[in-house]
């Protein structure tokens, strides 16, 4: 109940954030390449759907030029990701984080260091999202950890991920929305 009330920007007080709500993360209108990546992926459920057309609404609104998947659960995301972004390149493997526009992390047991290297890398474009905020108190715990630390910026919690924007320039604020 809590995040009804930010689901489609009411409440949000900060353009960037309103807009970003808005217009990425609650857009309802069909993007031009849903329906082929709906064919040549008809057997993914529907949350992973879901996640899907979020990651490539994201990869669209940002346009980077490399897109970190840290331990890949599906390789539907990548094509999401490639499909919102054609110029980006996909990888597993990171040599330098200063690079990286957009990481996608599963919360594993062993991911920590790999969080820690990309809040770190000192690039303010960096956006990342953390999934499965809320799979067990150990990740609610590590979510709260990232939205209290200094090197983050805004956040958006949307219950099946977090996103964490390293821009420092907008206020530091953590919203929860109805995704």
């Amino acid at each position: 109940m809590k995040r009804l009330h930010q689901c489609r920007g009411f409440g949000v007080q900060s353009p960037f954030g309103y807009s970003f709500i808005r217009y990425v993360i609650n857009e309802h209108y069909p993007y031009y390449a849903y329906a082929d990546l709906e064919k040549s992926m008809p057997y993914i459920d529907k949350c992973t759907r879901k996640l899907g057309k979020l990651y490539f609404r994201i990869a669209n609104y940002l346009q980077p030029k490399v897109i970190y998947d840290y331990c890949p659960t599906s390789d539907a995301y990548n094509e999401y990701f490639r499909a919102g972004c054609k110029k980006a390149v996909i990888v597993d493997k990171v040599c330098d984080y200063s690079e990286v526009g957009l990481a996608r992390i599963t919360l594993t047991d062993n991911c920590q260091y790999e969080i820690d290297n990309l809040l770190n890398c000192g690039n303010e474009h960096l956006v990342i999202i953390v999934e499965n905020i809320y799979r067990d108190t150990k990740s609610k715990d590590l979510w709260k950890s990232l939205i209290a630390d200094e090197r983050t910026g805004i956040t958006f919690d949307l219950y099946y991920a977090g996103l964490i924007f390293l821009d420092k320039s907008y206020y530091k604020m953590d919203y929860v929305v109805n995704f």
